[in-house]
């Protein structure tokens, strides 16, 4: 199985890439998380989940290996397919999945376009207790809190829940020791530009 793919990006689109590989051009599929991060660079390094199916064989790549496993972890339940699971990766980012699994916080999930109450509810039930086992993603476990905050107070001003954590993981990504505060009112500043 491939596990781990770096090369060429001949083409690019959200949800997926074609990585030439010396010389093979390699079809994987991805986040859009994955490409926000991959799409200003030539060669890109990502961690390959390679799925097989009695009639294909996909491959499907992220940029940190946390978003892979959360990706493994959400199509290891039933009726979670890989397009499911690269849809809710594409709609939130794996520290607020991780955080709204742990907290039991449905809404946030079903924020997510295409992922409705049910599924929601069995993501909470099937892997409160797996998700802790996530290595770290970019931020430190006190910024998740910060981050949360810094959302939930934007999408309480009215802000969609998507553009919020969009605004505020970029600005913990440029600075990780921002307050509270600060973090607000950096992240007002930008959607009101």
């Amino acid at each position: 199985m491939i596990g781990h793919l770096k090369g060429k990006i001949i083409s690019s689109k959200p949800t997926q890439i074609l990585l030439d590989v010396n010389g093979v051009g390699y079809k994987v599929g991805i986040s859009i998380n994955t490409f926000e991060k991959i799409v200003d660079k030539a060669e890109v390094s990502l961690f390959i989940h390679t799925h097989v199916k009695e009639d294909s064989i996909s491959l499907f790549g992220f940029f940190t290996e946390s978003e892979k496993e959360m990706f493994e972890l959400l199509i290891s339940i039933s009726g979670i397919g890989p397009k499911i699971a690269l849809g809710l990766l594409s709609g939130i980012s794996v520290e607020s999945l991780k955080d709204a699994i742990e907290e039991g916080n449905v809404s946030r999930i079903i924020a997510v376009p295409g992922i409705g109450r049910k599924t929601a509810e069995r993501l909470v039930l099937e892997l409160r207790s797996k998700v802790e086992d996530i290595s770290g993603g970019e931020f430190t476990k006190t910024q998740p809190s910060i981050k949360s905050e810094a959302m939930s107070a934007l999408t309480t001003l009215g802000y969609n829940a998507k553009v919020a954590e969009k605004a505020v993981r970029d600005l913990l990504i440029e600075n990780q020791n921002y307050s509270l505060e600060d973090l607000i009112k950096k992240a007002l500043s930008n959607l009101n530009k």
